[in-house]
């Protein structure tokens, strides 16, 4: 599912600047959408109790064609309400699928379909096409009154050609799955994110020892990605142990954001990057 954790070492060894940086935890709540706003409250009720006041909220404009969010009359109030108590809109896609294509060969065919259910929506767009998706998804988070800064593909399936798109389009970062991208000075920082895959009882299986050997493997890294997912709820055992992980990174971490994150390594004067 996915390839090795990182080794169990500290990345302040590879880039001294990280130690000016305070331990931080970002989590983020992917597919944010008319569909799931009753989960994602229910999440970020949970999030609250382990302490972590702020998320970096992914929002899907129209989430496998169901409907777009600005015409949800609730839903922009609601999305308001998140970002004044301090958590983030980040732009997640826009219809959070792609269609399948003749001719794909095996390796495309295994990351598009088996990796993700076919939502690698910036998988392999020109750029062209993904300029289009980005200015409509900008549209309508801003008719539901947010401005989002940062952009972060279905699945972080993020094409080459997608990802110039991104920065083209005046966004301040995007990710990957193993790393955060500053899209103004195009600096990367390796940080894996931990994510859960719950589509089958095995994997369900791997992602809780995959996840709990990350966050060890991970646990000298001054920055602590989690990634939920609303159907991550769905299941007692997955919901309990990101919590549990939540529960002790807290402990000497500061709870942020993406775009606070990244606003502290600008502000700490620092030129270097980790990739």
């Amino acid at each position: 599912m996915q390839t090795a954790p990182f080794s169990d070492h500290s990345l302040t060894a590879i880039c001294p600047a990280w130690k000016t940086l305070d331990f931080s935890l970002v989590v983020s709540i992917h597919d944010v959408s008319s569909g799931t706003k009753a989960r994602v409250e229910e999440m970020i009720g949970d999030l609250a109790t382990e302490g972590v006041s702020v998320a970096s909220l992914l929002v899907i404009p129209d989430h496998h064609h169901r409907g777009r969010v600005d015409c949800d009359p609730g839903f922009g109030a609601w999305l308001r309400t998140l970002v004044g108590a301090g958590h983030e809109p980040v732009l997640h896609g826009f219809h959070h699928l792609r269609p399948r294509k003749r001719g794909e060969g095996l390796a495309t065919r295994m990351i598009t379909r088996s990796y993700t259910a076919g939502e690698g929506e910036f998988y392999d767009l020109s750029r062209k096409d993904a300029a289009g998706l980005l200015s409509r998804g900008k549209e309508v988070l801003s008719l539901c009154g947010v401005q989002p800064v940062g952009f972060i593909a279905p699945a972080w399936l993020l094409g080459n050609e997608a990802e110039l798109a991104v920065g083209e389009a005046a966004f301040d970062y995007t990710t990957r799955i193993g790393e955060v991208i500053d899209c103004q000075s195009g600096k990367k920082f390796a940080a894996r994110s931990l994510v859960y895959s719950v589509r089958a009882p095995w994997r369900r299986g791997v992602s809780l020892l995959w996840n709990e050997g990350l966050f060890h493997a991970t646990r000298h890294n001054p920055l602590l990605r989690i990634g939920l997912h609303p159907t991550d709820w769905d299941h007692p055992l997955i919901r309990g142990h990101a919590l549990s992980c939540i529960h002790r990174a807290i402990r000497n971490r500061e709870v942020t954001t993406y775009g606070r994150w990244l606003d502290q390594w600008r502000a700490s004067g620092h030129e270097g990057s980790i990739d």
